[in-house]
């Protein structure tokens, strides 16, 4: 019996994102941020956002502030601070930097207006990207830093649906997305507090929770979400985990590369990673070494135990084929051609009560 059965789904739609083609041009952010939440109250909120790692993410040391505890049981999580760890939505002076004369263009950061608007306030001390490809280690020798998109994971066992008082969130019987009923909602926030991946957010203005959706109305057509149908890396693969033809099954179930953030918050998410490869360090001679600069320990703190094998068979699979043979996993990965990316058949029947209501 498949998971998806025992969780009363039908089908769990899944995505595979591979980190070692993430350019890290912010598309995936850029396009689900047009379509869906350009609300005043979700100026600060992105569905989808892109991390440099190691870093702090966002919000602000995400992975730190409770849901989950290492054991996957359920702990005590606490809601990002709006300016603290998310960072309020910055104000920018178009008319400064573009229209005044050369002395004003180049007073330090003319181009960022201070918070508040029209001058009052400080200026902003955090936000989206605000540590971006800083990285760590010292050039030449070990300074690495690689990109880790995130989205909601859509869990087999979403903790966010277990912490909701009103009943207000679940996961769709036909596909296995998780969403929240905004009619429902009072804005308690305790999703927020649950989740520890931080991917739900809150509307300050309509005071309700707001998280993504997976593209459902795509799904539904048949079509990939738009963070994955818009990214120029071919880096995204999306399809139902039980389509044994599509790539999710070959990815998660055959090669075994691609893996879940996090696996020991016990949630089962249905978001999964193939893990980034590393360039080697180079010694006081600027010879290259048998280490890597990305540290393996980061790696399965990130991805667990399974992302060392999961990095053997890749490093195998690709010399086989620098070598001329035929490999199924690295003709996947390349994505020759990007349609096949993509294993989502139409749905036949829509169900317009699984829906997440966006106004109120």
């Amino acid at each position: 019996m498949s998971t998806a059965t025992k969780t009363g789904v039908q089908r769990q739609i899944a995505m595979v994102l591979d980190l070692n083609k993430c350019l890290n041009c912010q598309t995936c952010t850029v396009s689900c941020k047009k379509l869906w939440n350009q609300d005043a109250g979700t100026d600060y909120a992105y569905w989808n956002n892109v991390e440099t790692r190691p870093g702090t993410g966002y919000p602000k040391q995400w992975s730190e502030l409770g849901g989950r505890d290492a054991q996957g049981k359920a702990s005590r999580g606490t809601v990002p601070d709006l300016d603290t760890q998310y960072g309020r939505a910055w104000n920018f002076n178009h008319e400064l930097v573009l229209l005044k004369p050369k002395g004003d263009r180049n007073k330090p950061k003319a181009w960022l207006r201070p918070q508040g608007g029209n001058g009052e306030g400080s200026r902003p001390t955090w936000g989206a990207n605000w540590d971006e490809d800083q990285g760590t280690g010292t050039y030449p020798g070990d300074n690495h830093y690689f990109y880790l998109p995130r989205l909601c994971n859509h869990c087999t066992h979403p903790a966010c649906l277990d912490a909701c008082p009103r009943s207000a969130i679940h996961k769709r019987k036909e596909d296995g997305i998780v969403l929240v009923d905004q009619d429902r909602c009072h804005g308690y926030r305790f999703c927020a507090e649950a989740c520890p991946y931080k991917k739900i957010y809150y509307d300050t203005q309509r005071q309700v929770a707001t998280k993504c959706i997976f593209c459902f109305p795509r799904i539904e057509e048949g079509e990939a979400p738009a963070c994955a149908r818009q990214c120029p890396g071919r880096l995204r693969f999306v399809g139902y985990a039980d389509d044994r033809d599509g790539p999710i099954w070959k990815l998660v179930e055959k090669w075994k590369v691609a893996l879940p953030l996090h696996p020991e918050y016990g949630l089962a998410p249905n978001v999964f990673y193939v893990p980034p490869m590393s360039p080697p360090k180079l010694d006081a001679q600027g010879r290259p070494t048998d280490q890597p600069r990305i540290e393996p320990a980061y790696l399965e703190s990130l991805f667990g135990k399974r992302v060392h094998q999961a990095l053997a068979t890749i490093e195998a699979e690709r010399a086989k084929k620098k070598q001329g043979k035929p490999s199924e996993l690295m003709d996947l990965l390349i994505a020759f051609d990007w349609n096949k990316s993509f294993a989502i058949p139409a749905q036949s029947s829509k169900q317009p009560s699984g829906q997440q209501a966006t106004k109120k």
